[in-house]
């Protein structure tokens, strides 16, 4: 439902929108490189889902539940607080390869249904997912490296003006709150669980 819902909403809600912005925003420069980490976004998001389907059923419903859960609010959102941002500068698609991809960007995704970001909120999901996977649990370098990919795609959504600042703590506060629902008593009894293994065989 995701999918017909956001796109009915890009092209019903193009005017009388909440403009979402704080004067941080005015701070953060434009900077188009930022759009690597922003599309490999994609690759992160669907690399992780199906990767936890294929190897951990428990990571991958509990993935899921929190990128749908969250998506859905989102959309909730959007639809009864129409929102938008008016900051996006004017890009030369001929500067650099760079500016040709956030050119083309600007052209297919409108400056709309922007709070909370969703690219925020998914990078979140994934990277937890990551973190309480106990099949990825010794692989440093894979954890380490979704947090950096993690942090670079939720400032590249500000960096090429594509959100607010208020964008993304809308989002961090929503997966705070979808992470207590989900994963926090799960991960409270697993070390009770072992907390009582250790026991049994001391």
């Amino acid at each position: 439902i995701y999918l017909p819902w956001f796109s009915y909403l890009e092209r019903t809600i193009t005017k009388n929108y909440h403009i979402m912005h704080v004067t941080m925003d005015d701070y953060i420069p434009f900077n188009e490189f930022f759009i690597i980490p922003y599309l490999l976004w994609f690759l992160y998001v669907g690399g992780a889902i199906l990767y936890f389907f294929f190897t951990d059923k428990k990571s991958y419903y509990r993935l899921c539940a929190f990128l749908f859960i969250g998506m859905t609010i989102s959309l909730i959102i959007c639809t009864v607080f129409p929102n938008g941002t008016a900051f996006r500068p004017a890009i030369n698609p001929e500067k650099n390869i760079f500016s040709w991809m956030v050119f083309h960007l600007y052209r297919t995704d409108t400056c709309t249904n922007v709070f909370p970001s969703i690219h925020v909120f998914n990078s979140i999901g994934v990277h937890l997912a990551v973190m309480h996977s106990e099949k990825l649990s010794g692989n440093q370098l894979i954890r380490t490296g979704s947090f950096i990919l993690m942090v670079l795609i939720c400032l590249s959504t500000v960096f090429l003006k594509q959100h607010s600042v208020l964008d993304g703590f809308g989002s961090i506060t929503m997966a705070y709150f979808l992470y207590s629902a989900i994963y926090s008593k799960a991960y409270g009894y697993s070390r009770r669980k072992a907390a009582a293994a250790r026991k049994a065989l001391s």
